[in-house]
């Protein structure tokens, strides 16, 4: 079985990010970037499925800026056989909507017939969670979102998800598209060996027009700020001072 691994480059999530004065977007000048950590999940989980016998191949594939290419030799030196880049944008504050990215992820799953597309729920730049769902649709092809433990045998992936109220188990037919969760796994850290390893792994460069998808925006930012600023808790002295509190201040008793 092959599996496709979509990841995205986004700005490291140990980095605080800072809004452009004209709130015109995110100020991404001289910032860290990085995989996604939820694509870094899928991309540890389809290495796992190899180690276990239950996959031949993987294929990470990435869509954005030329720097993606960093992000790919990432998935590579962790584990992945070989990668896909499609440029599909020039600059590094282009975000490719994730209508466009599911579009482009169908033509490659036609091409390389995966048996299981892994993704991340979502990227911590947009948090749009919606990539996955569109694929799944575009090819047909049964889904499981939210994954916090997955199973595949005898052509079923057996997914828990989780949910408000807890945790559900649901079986899908493969071929199917997975979104994992955070609990699912715990990355592993590529060792220098396979990075090194990971630089004479191939790298397929294409664009939009090779698959025939127009990515161009559907949508424009009319603004961004940041969110606003907590007010300072305050101290109470005992317990009917902050009974008194909740109920006649904050109104929530």
């Amino acid at each position: 079985m092959k599996v496709l691994v979509p990841v995205k480059r986004v700005i490291d999530y140990n980095v605080k990010v800072r809004v452009k004065a004209d709130g015109s977007g995110v100020d991404l000048a001289n910032v860290k970037m990085s995989m996604n950590p939820f694509d870094e999940i899928a991309v540890e989980q389809a290495i796992r499925l190899k180690e276990a016998g239950k996959a031949e191949e993987i294929v990470a594939v990435s869509i954005g800026v030329k720097q993606a290419q960093e992000t790919l030799r990432t998935a590579l030196a962790m584990g992945a056989d070989r990668a896909i880049l499609i440029v599909a944008a020039d600059d590094v504050n282009t975000d490719i909507e994730p209508l466009a990215v599911a579009k482009l992820l169908k033509a490659v799953a036609d091409e390389e017939q995966p048996g299981l597309i892994l993704c991340g729920k979502q990227a911590i730049d947009n948090d749009m969670n919606a990539t996955g769902q569109m694929l799944a649709a575009l090819l047909g092809w049964a889904q499981a979102t939210f994954t916090s433990e997955l199973e595949i045998e005898n052509g079923q992936a057996k997914a828990t998800r989780e949910v408000d109220g807890g945790l559900q188990v649901i079986s899908v037919k493969m071929p199917a598209v997975v979104s994992v969760d955070l609990r699912l796994n715990e990355p592993r850290y590529a060792s220098l060996p396979n990075i090194m390893k990971a630089k004479k792994k191939p790298l397929d460069e294409k664009t939009p027009a090779d698959y025939g998808v127009d990515v161009a925006p559907r949508l424009s930012v009319v603004s961004t700020s940041e969110p606003a600023s907590r007010k300072a808790g305050v101290k109470v002295a005992d317990v009917a001072e902050l009974v008194s509190k909740l109920k006649n201040e904050a109104g929530v008793l």
